[in-house]
């Protein structure tokens, strides 16, 4: 079944995406080539914030997609609040709760001695909030990758198996800080690169530009079974912090 979050694939397209295709396939192309037209920029951006915060994820997905979608930039809160947004078996955080989640990733992660002993934690958080509606995985992994660059650590993606990396980040999702994905990313740590060879070594991510499985939309975040597993989800999370209203 075709992701269809705003209920208007038919006369928008797919994501209401600025051209109006309706075929996912090529949308995801155009995705992927508004990334690589987009990426270097937001590594420029990254690299003159000194501390990092949720906006300026935000501002990382517009960089990158901004080009194919008139929501990029906006986080689930904004687009689709009601809903509630899952892939496999993975149920992400609550639309609501997206932005605590990135927070307290990008807490950890700009903890330099954390990030660089435990990256795979760090990326389970960013993932977990999942703020966005698509780009997720792309835009995450350039914020991860400017947090590991401070740490004086990189990640060499490409000698990573995307079957292998996507299964250990859906275990450190469903069970966070046990180690899942630490212990798959362990291997390919590697020292910081120069700041210049940031988007190459991003790109050339094993399976990056393929078509992966869709989101799905799960149901109504008020639905009582869906409630019962964010809460649970959230009990998990004992340092999770919510930010101040």
């Amino acid at each position: 079944m075709t992701f269809d979050p705003f209920n208007d694939f038919k006369t928008r397209g797919y994501l209401r995406n600025l051209l109006g295709e309706k075929d996912p396939v090529i949308v995801k192309h155009l995705e992927h080539s508004s990334f690589i037209a987009g990426v270097s920029e937001a590594f420029k951006y990254l690299s003159a914030i000194q501390n990092l915060s949720y906006r300026d994820v935000l501002h990382t997905h517009k960089l990158l997609f901004g080009d194919l979608y008139p929501w990029a930039g906006q986080d689930r809160a904004q687009t689709a609040p009601d809903i509630a947004v899952s892939k496999g078996n993975v149920l992400f955080a609550h639309p609501k709760d997206a932005q605590a989640a990135v927070e307290y990733g990008l807490k950890i992660g700009s903890d330099k001695s954390f990030m660089a002993e435990k990256p795979g934690e760090v990326m389970g958080y960013l993932a977990y909030g999942h703020p966005f509606l698509d780009g997720n995985g792309r835009t995450i992994m350039v914020i991860h990758t400017e947090l590991a660059q401070r740490a004086g650590i990189s990640i060499d993606w490409a000698a990573t198996s995307k079957v292998g990396y996507l299964t250990a980040l859906t275990q450190e999702i469903e069970a966070p800080g046990a180690g899942h994905l630490d212990a798959y990313l362990k291997p390919f740590l590697r020292e910081a690169i120069g700041v210049e060879r940031l988007a190459g070594h991003v790109v050339s991510t094993r399976g990056l530009g393929e078509p992966t499985e869709d989101n799905t939309i799960s149901g109504k975040v008020t639905d009582p079974t869906l409630q019962a597993r964010y809460k649970a989800q959230e009990q998990q999370r004992a340092a999770y912090k919510k930010p101040s209203p």
